[in-house]
């Protein structure tokens, strides 16, 4: 027996957290009998009173939001991190460290309508949200190690409120996950002398093998290493190592990419794909002014559905006690990907 890459497990590595998955193709053909998701519905109302994050509408803290137009930002009523808080002491036992953590959380909310996801958006929208971001980004920057744009969409990706919107977190640490990352990219710069993912961007584009959307900016692809089932990456094709360093045209033609992937997205299972998305580049703050030519701007998609628009993918088991599993090929999710119109939304045929 020859081994088949679709039809045989094996495993992968993932070079931006030196960690190992598991492709486990052959399980695509088991059948399901767990939880189902409910589908977040399309036919949201354009406002609803009752909505915190709607224009005019008051929010849990007294504060009644403005009659916004476009983007809405303010500081979170229920922040993870706050800006002045104590430092806790120092240890010197190993097994009991802590560290300080200072930082704020801000919302932004894309659209004054609650039924306008991003690609129910026009890539005009869309710039302006972008624009949203690095005007956000360039400001915590400043005071701030890292700085987190990121939107869960959808309910069973822990979003609790259906208008559409992302966070920014800024924090005074640098995370676990671009911690790591910044080590790996780091270590393969020194090396080969070249960034990784500006490398793996030329070779993705060679071989054509996972590659959904390309333009002169950037590339979309299900990373050779995903672990979600349809997971994918929009990578910088310009050498950008942060989002404050993308120009007029790239926010241009990042606007077109994130349209179309997210109509791919709900195209797939004909519903409002759920997914986690963040910005992750060169770290910010005091660490700003340190080598970061192995760094390549990039944002990553995790999406939890496998199925269709009820079944999910569970980090459970063996994902959480040795490490990530999937079933799908990032070869077969990209070809499904590949082949969905992006152009126009699915309910649109409506």
């Amino acid at each position: 027996m020859s081994f088949e890459l679709t039809k045989h497990q094996h495993t992968r590595f993932n070079p931006l957290n030196g960690q190992w998955i598991l492709v486990s193709p052959h399980r695509m053909k088991r059948p399901w009998s767990g939880q189902e998701e409910q589908p977040q519905p399309v036919n949201l109302p354009e406002f609803d009173p009752a909505n915190p994050l709607c224009p005019g509408v008051e929010r849990a803290n007294g504060i009644k939001n403005p009659i916004y137009t476009s983007t809405f930002t303010f500081t979170n009523d229920f922040p993870a991190m706050l800006e002045d808080v104590p430092l806790p002491p120092e240890s010197d036992d190993p097994l009991f460290q802590t560290g300080g953590a200072r930082g704020t959380c801000k919302v932004i909310c894309f659209h004054p309508k609650s039924n306008k996801t991003l690609p129910l958006m026009t890539p005009k929208e869309i710039r302006t949200v972008i624009d949203t971001w690095i005007a956000e980004y360039k400001m915590l920057a400043e005071k701030y190690t890292w700085v987190q744009i990121f939107e869960n969409k959808g309910a069973s990706m822990g979003c609790s409120n259906p208008h559409p919107h992302c966070q920014v977190w800024a924090c005074s640490f640098l995370p676990n996950e671009p911690r790591v990352k910044d080590e790996k990219l780091r270590q393969y710069y020194e090396k080969h002398g070249k960034a990784l993912l500006d490398d793996y961007v030329k070779k993705e584009i060679a071989k054509k093998e996972r590659v959904i959307i390309e333009n002169p900016d950037w590339l979309v692809v299900v990373p050779f290493w995903a672990s979600w089932p349809f997971e994918t990456m929009i990578i910088s094709r310009n050498g950008n190592r942060r989002m404050s360093d993308l120009s007029l045209q790239q926010i241009n033609n990042l606007a077109i990419v994130i349209k179309e992937l997210t109509i791919k997205y709900d195209n797939l299972f004909k519903c409002s794909f759920p997914y986690s998305m963040g910005w992750h580049g060169a770290p910010t703050g005091d660490l700003a002014s340190s080598d970061d030519k192995h760094w390549t701007l990039h944002a990553i998609y995790y999406p939890p559905l496998l199925r269709s628009a009820f079944v999910r993918k569970f980090m459970v088991g063996f994902e959480l006690l040795c490490q990530p599993q999937r079933d799908l090929t990032a070869e077969q999710a990209t070809q499904k990907l590949r082949q969905l119109c992006g152009k126009k939304h699915y309910s649109e045929h409506i």
